[in-house]
């Protein structure tokens, strides 16, 4: 058991830290309501977030404690969390970064089972939750905390608060012009301002160089069982998914890119999914091969180009991580040999939506022989002519 004093020193000045930060995440509220004896856990990429929301959290908390699990070094959560309730009557404890306590899954599910504690935990590795051997289903509930939406930037960069669109009004055209005057901060945003860090760094590209090396050195060797090449691999597989246009990435160009199997392939693809810094987006329909579509996390394709030689790919990583923060089904389609298919679909009230995503010049070519209820272009710019949306509009999905 580690000294009781130091651990209420650190829970002070974890409060004291995070009186600096008037203004709430989005998720905030929808975190801070969950109710009943089940853990609540918030996954998310690393430099999102999670360690000031949770020391929030506990500051907003009666007979609550915050702990950063890396402190308790030898010490089992379950002692900890006992002796802290029955001596000192903490009953809410928020536990930053728990997958550095070895075992936490077993640990969660004592603690749920004997002892009258609720929990609220962070992690930065989905993956290290995912491969529990343990029936977590009915004791912890995840959210994930996304970076900023479009929105939810302007919000913590300029303090203004615009509404949200629904996927109608996305759909029907109906976007309120102040979204429209927002191309300047579109722009920073897609340079790294999607990232809370960012808003105190005016170049936040080095520091997501230092998350990548973070994820590859130590994250995932944490939980996946690697050889010291495997982690150059890694490195190799994120700067040449980095540098290639997006079309034509999946589990088979890794696969010959790296020399490895499409096994090793899809296993790194995922890991690297599950630590925030590619997206999976797999193809609709059964009778294709179901092989992935992969983006990156909005900025990591920086970290091997301009942003201007890479521009178009971080228009998709945009568009996928606008959809996905929002909740929203989507798939890739698939092309056929030698034919330009539209990027991706959704469907929406019993509608199939296509759509296709572009610079300014995007024309409606892709859309030929493809059926379809609703065809859209994203595209740079202010226009909502017609099937022609901005593409800064999704940023602000609610």
């Amino acid at each position: 058991m580690p000294n009781v004093d130091t651990l209420f020193e650190l829970d002070r000045l974890a409060r004291n830290e995070v009186r600096q930060y008037e203004k709430h995440r989005f998720a905030y509220d929808r975190i801070a309501g969950e109710a009943g004896k089940h853990s609540v856990g918030i996954v998310g990429p690393r430099g999102v977030g999670k360690t000031v929301l949770l020391k929030q959290l506990t500051s907003a908390t009666p007979e609550s404690v915050y702990i950063s699990v890396d402190t308790l070094e030898d010490a089992g959560l379950f002692e900890v969390v006992r002796e802290l309730s029955d001596r000192y009557s903490v009953r809410h404890f928020f536990l930053d970064e728990i997958h550095f306590q070895e075992g936490f899954e077993a640990q969660l599910k004592r603690i749920y089972d004997f002892l009258d504690a609720r929990i609220v935990f962070t992690s930065s590795v989905a993956l290290a939750l995912r491969k529990s051997g343990y029936d977590l289903s009915r004791r912890a509930r995840l959210h994930t905390l996304h970076p900023f939406s479009l929105r939810e930037y302007i919000y913590f960069r300029h303090d203004e608060l615009l509404p949200g669109l629904s996927v109608d009004d996305l759909v029907n055209g109906e976007i309120p012009p102040d979204m429209l005057r927002r191309g300047a901060d579109f722009r920073q945003y897609l340079a790294g301002g999607n990232m809370p860090f960012a808003l105190a760094e005016p170049n936040p590209i080095p520091l997501m160089r230092n998350i990548i090396d973070t994820i590859v050195v130590r994250d995932i060797p944490m939980v996946m069982r690697l050889e010291v090449r495997e982690v150059d691999l890694l490195k190799k597989m994120v700067a040449f998914i980095a540098r290639s246009g997006i079309d034509g990435i999946n589990y088979s160009s890794i696969s010959h890119n790296l020399g490895i199997t499409k096994y090793k392939a899809e296993q790194y693809l995922r890991a690297m999914q599950d630590t925030f810094v590619l997206h999976l987006i797999f193809p609709e329909g059964t009778n294709v091969l179901k092989e992935p579509k992969v983006t990156m996390v909005l900025p990591y394709r920086m970290l091997e180009n301009d942003r201007e030689d890479c521009i178009g790919g971080l228009r998709e990583d945009f568009v996928v991580d606008s959809l996905t923060a929002a909740g929203m089904p989507f798939h890739y389609l698939k092309s056929p040999r030698g034919r330009k298919r539209p990027d991706y679909m959704f469907r929406h009230n019993d509608e199939r939506v296509v759509f296709e995503v572009g610079g300014k010049g995007k024309g409606y070519e892709q859309f030929k022989g493809v059926s379809a209820d609703r065809k859209l272009v994203f595209a740079d710019g202010a226009a909502v002519d017609g099937n022609r949306r901005p593409l800064l509009s999704l940023g602000f999905l609610d």
